[in-house]
């Protein structure tokens, strides 16, 4: 029976590594959990953010708005208050279908 290589998550993820994720400023994630009250990362004694994956899934859905769809920080805010589950449903499809076009590229590259 082969060995089945899984995913590995980590259960939080600490500031820098969530500004290499996203190839952005650590100074415009501040900006943007200032803003939305959807981003709430963990808080050690320190003062140092720790990431969920959810507050991860949130900064996409952020980030996909502002800068693929053109939406302002106003537009963002209220459509993640009015459309959140449809809006999240998008994402998942988005990430689904970009996992699967890597997928095939790796397909293509090995032919």
């Amino acid at each position: 029976m082969p060995y089945k290589d899984r995913e590995i998550s980590k259960m939080y993820y600490t500031m820098g590594e969530v500004s290499a994720m996203f190839d952005v400023n650590q100074s415009l994630i501040r900006f943007y959990e200032k803003e939305f009250d959807v981003l709430q990362p963990k808080k050690n004694k320190k003062g140092n953010r720790y990431f969920t994956p959810e507050d991860i899934e949130n900064f996409k859905i952020i980030f996909h708005l502002i800068r693929d769809k053109g939406y302002t920080l106003n537009g963002a805010k209220d459509h993640l208050k009015t459309n959140m589950a449809d809006t999240r449903e998008n994402q998942r499809v988005i990430d689904s279908l970009e996992n699967i076009k890597k997928f095939l590229l790796e397909v293509r590259d090995q032919l």
